[in-house]
């Protein structure tokens, strides 16, 4: 069996009454892996400015919802960091081997804010005894895990303004600058304590905020943490204030990209001649962890990926070419999600990604379908 991506496991649950067998179909239902829920929510979102999508093969434009319109982008943003690492280290700036002891991470972290993602890439390298890695295993860890510690850290160590002129270099002019998305958190519990509000207040003045002073926020706070960490009980009461309506704030202002702006990115890591051979030396082995598994490569030349989610978004980039020179892009950003909505894409994307590179049918009844729909 082909496989595109990892498979995350997933657990039974033994229902003994009514209530759970309800439960247990709940559970079936969304964990569904069906390629034919993203063709039909696709089909049902063609009006919704909160959905995009842009799909190419072979050059082709194959599929195009919405592709101008910018969108949260969640982790999806992280392929702009990693190309940022890969242009310092083949400049000599940074020495990818340099080792990271794993305690200059804790100041970017703040636990149960990331689905989990940097405590799984953290178990992995306890697991091998690792306090400390090289600085190319944490951009791994921010690839592959989605960590989004390492992605702060990574925005310290390369400099922000480097990392947003590789917008400019991309020629991605809709693409928002980047800013540290950990401490976006804690802008909240700073206003609160700033200007002595209640939590609804805090609310309101958070939604009212522009994104300037947003982002200039965000930037003081990651600068403060270097010289002054959080302790564990700022962080915890940081985290007690993130209830639904101040995550879909965070969420809201994460920031926004287009399809359009992320297809033309894909085309250029997929092409394989826009970035020198010593960007791709350091490049490839971040963003195409996927060829780590010797089951892709019996039929794939290259492949590379990068999703992202929160509570209401849900965004993809992947590329890939097979071994007899198919080309592929696919771009898919959603936002204002239900949870339902939110799991089905997720643990359906998967197969909808491995259809489209792998049946021709279904790649010519999914452009006939969208088309006239």
């Amino acid at each position: 069996m082909r496989t595109l991506i990892w498979v995350i496991g997933s657990v039974l649950v033994c229902a003994v009454s009514v209530l759970g067998i309800v439960f247990w179909k709940f559970q079936k239902e969304i964990k569904k892996d069906d390629p034919e829920y993203i063709v039909q929510f696709i089909k049902e979102h063609k009006e919704d400015k909160n959905v995009s999508v842009a799909i190419q093969y072979n050059q082709q434009h194959w599929v195009e919802l919405n592709t101008k319109e910018p969108l949260p982008l969640a982790s999806t943003v992280k392929i702009i960091i990693a190309i940022a690492y890969a242009q310092q280290a083949a400049d000599g700036r940074i020495n990818p081997q340099q080792q990271v002891d794993l305690k200059e991470l804790e100041p970017f972290y703040i636990p149960k804010t990331d689905g989990g993602a940097h405590e799984a890439w953290l178990a992995q390298l306890d697991l091998q005894g690792m306090e400390s890695v090289p600085l190319s295993e944490v951009a791994n860890g921010m690839i592959a895990y989605s960590s989004n510690a390492n992605t702060d850290y990574l925005m310290h160590i390369l400099g922000l303004q480097y990392v947003n002129d590789v917008l400019t270099q991309l020629a991605v002019k809709e693409h928002e600058p980047l800013y540290p998305i950990v401490s976006a958190i804690y802008i909240p519990t700073q206003l609160m304590e700033e200007k002595s509000l209640t939590k609804k207040e805090t609310l309101t003045a958070l939604r009212d905020m522009d994104m300037t002073e947003y982002r200039e926020r965000a930037l003081t706070i990651h600068e403060n943490w270097v010289e002054h960490p959080l302790t564990k009980e700022e962080k915890a009461k940081a985290l007690k204030m993130l209830n639904m309506d101040f995550q879909k704030v965070w969420s809201d202002r994460l920031i926004r990209a287009s399809t359009d702006n992320y297809i033309s990115i894909l085309e250029k890591l997929n092409s394989k001649n826009y970035f020198s051979e010593d960007v791709h030396k350091y490049l490839d082995p971040v963003m195409e962890q996927l060829m780590l598994n010797p089951k892709n490569q019996e039929w794939l030349k290259h492949a590379g990926q990068k999703g992202g989610s929160t509570a209401f978004v849900l965004t993809l980039a992947a590329y890939a070419e097979d071994k007899k020179g198919n080309q592929t892009e696919i771009a898919f950003f959603a936002n204002d999600l239900n949870t339902m909505e939110q799991l089905k894409l997720s643990n359906s994307m998967n197969s909808f990604q491995m259809k489209f590179l792998t049946d021709e049918g279904f790649r010519m009844r999914l452009k006939k379908e969208l088309s006239e729909s």
